[in-house]
């Protein structure tokens, strides 16, 4: 009967739970989303993990002290600068801690499945990479983001203008309608000219924020249009086209250059895999590799080669724009 009672028992909780989740959870997620817009209209909306207001605090990690440590030093002044421009709502405590979780986890799986005593010391050493390289794949996307959406920006801030609005009501607009990553950006400049901050100064943080020529250019433009006078409007579009050219430039160059990427991606993790592949199907013979002085030998040229070729492959495929 223990089977029967309890197939009866989970059969009614399903039954009930359901009918519960027809019946309160439509309200409840109303309730929610209501509270939710009530608390963006009626409170200012932090931007990319910082509280603006009239002093600027920056967003709490799970340990304040590793914080005030970590900006005290100039890695953590890079640290802060590469979450920052990365998007990540994070701080750098939490990196700390990833990086030091990801270490441990990398150095402890290495030991636990390899054979040979070096092997944790740099899985873990590329474990504790990880992080790092994360935020800057996520810099670099939200870089590529920013310019492509930044002459639709330009567009926006010239059209604004052209009907008579003032260049700070301008950045509003943008801030207003345009998606991350470029509103977010453009609304942190705009609150931070309300609360007093001189225009020179945000746009200066902003470039500082955004580190992409084509911002430079904007702020460039914007201050000696401020100092000598002109048509901000017209300076815009000129700006938006020489931009929209530019971008286009750089996807012929890696277009061009794809080839080029392929081929090191392919030389440069095919050592690595076939090594794998060899500890799986033949352990003697890869032992006698990293047992063996000549072998070891062979490892570090290897390795030099593989780094030397790394860096010329990069030289030669990267064309400035």
């Amino acid at each position: 009967m223990l089977p029967a009672i309890l197939v009866f028992l989970l059969v009614v909780g399903s039954v009930l739970g359901a009918f519960a989740a027809v019946t309160f959870l439509p309200g409840m997620l109303d309730r929610r989303r209501l509270e939710r817009r009530l608390k963006d209209v009626s409170t200012p909306s932090p931007a990319d993990g910082d509280e603006i207001g009239v002093v600027k605090r920056p967003k709490q990690g799970p340990l304040p002290a590793i914080d005030r440590l970590v900006s005290r030093m100039r890695a953590g002044s890079w640290l802060a600068a590469l979450i920052e421009q990365s998007g990540v709502r994070t701080t750098p405590s939490a990196v700390v801690l990833m990086t030091i979780a990801a270490a441990g986890l990398a150095g402890f799986a290495a030991a636990l499945f390899a054979r040979q005593w070096f092997a944790a010391p740099i899985a873990a050493l590329l474990g504790s990479v990880v992080p790092v390289f994360l935020l800057s794949h996520r810099r670099t996307k939200r870089m590529r983001a920013f310019e492509e959406q930044f002459p639709e920006a330009l567009d926006l801030l010239s059209r604004a203008l052209r009907a008579g609005h003032a260049f700070q009501s301008a950045m509003g607009m943008v801030a207003d309608e345009l998606k991350a990553p470029v509103g977010p950006e453009f609304k942190k400049t705009f609150d931070q000219q309300n609360f007093g901050l001189p225009l020179r100064d945000a746009l200066a943080q902003l470039s500082e924020r955004v580190p992409i020529l084509d911002v430079r250019f904007f702020v460039t433009a914007v201050l000696i249009q401020r100092d000598t006078g002109g048509n901000l409007s017209e300076i815009l579009d000129n700006l938006a086209h020489v931009v929209r050219e530019r971008f286009k430039i750089k996807r012929q160059v890696r277009v061009h250059t794809a080839h080029g990427r392929f081929t090191a991606g392919v030389l440069l993790s095919l050592p690595p895999a076939l090594a794998i592949v060899l500890s799986f199907l033949n352990p003697e013979h890869m032992d006698l590799l990293f047992q063996d002085r000549m072998g070891q030998t062979m490892l570090i040229v290897v390795m030099i080669m593989q780094t030397v070729g790394f860096f010329w492959i990069r030289k030669v495929i990267k064309i400035e724009v």
